[in-house]
């Protein structure tokens, strides 16, 4: 039996608690990921009942969101790339197998919910992955679909804010004050992911219907900031779509 949810408020105290946790991303990763995971599944309650759903986590990592997901009630399975990234933080949590975001090992239709967090800028092809997110969907169910947009101020992740003046200029200087490159390289693990591609690609889906699409981290007030272009590419930092899958069960 999952626990209950707390119903999600984006409120300006949640934006200033989750962007001052980011301070403690690589220090305590069990405080960061734990408080961005238990935001993320209550944010995602609202859209879809979890308690009992099918859900697949498509860059699960160490498995913080599979854990919280779990605990909602869901019965969750998680796919990663990387196996070093399953383990990072201890053993795998929850069922966790080893594959591509971009031909996802599993059958079409399997899962209520197909979830993703920060994946999608970490992949060469994202509209590709996000097509396959679609594909293991059942007809009816929920696409959760959140990713860093290259021109926020985070878009270089820890190349940031020198990504401004170039993905290679800012991978070079990473290296150059730390004595090895980046993990995220720009154009091997990192690539630019805009706004605006991620809303035409989800308009012309004819699988899908967009319920949602928001800045993850900002208050309700500020959700208008998707609709202006160029505006949204700095302001958005981190944006979220919610996808229903045409069709039902």
């Amino acid at each position: 039996m999952g626990r209950s949810q707390t119903a999600h408020r984006a409120t300006l105290a949640r934006s200033v608690r989750l962007l001052s946790a980011f301070r403690k991303e690589q220090e305590d990763p069990e405080f960061f990921y734990g408080l961005m995971a238990r935001d993320t599944v209550a944010q995602l309650s609202a859209y879809t009942r979890l308690e009992g759903a099918t859900v697949i986590d498509v860059g699960a990592g160490s498995g913080f969101f599979t854990r919280e997901l779990t605990r909602a009630g869901a019965r969750c399975a998680g796919v990663d790339v990387d196996a070093g990234e399953i383990t990072a933080h201890g053993p795998p949590r929850g069922d966790c197998v080893v594959g591509s975001a971009l031909r996802l090992p599993f059958r079409t239709g399997a899962a209520d919910v197909c979830f993703s967090s920060n994946v999608l800028e970490h992949v060469p092809d994202p509209w590709l992955m996000a097509e396959e997110m679609v594909r293991v969907t059942r007809p009816g169910g929920l696409i959760y679909l959140s990713f860093t947009n290259w021109l926020s101020p985070w878009g270089g992740h820890e190349t940031s804010p020198w990504h401004y003046l170039g993905g290679h200029r800012a991978a070079r200087r990473y290296e150059r004050r730390h004595g090895r490159p980046p993990k995220n390289r720009y154009g091997v693990s990192l690539y630019p992911v805009s706004v605006g591609a991620a809303l035409a690609w989800a308009e012309r889906c004819r699988d899908v219907r967009v319920l949602d699409a928001l800045p993850r981290y900002h208050p309700w007030w500020a959700k208008g900031v998707v609709r202006i272009p160029g505006v949204r590419e700095i302001v958005t930092w981190n944006l979220v779509l919610v996808l229903r899958k045409a069709g039902a069960r």
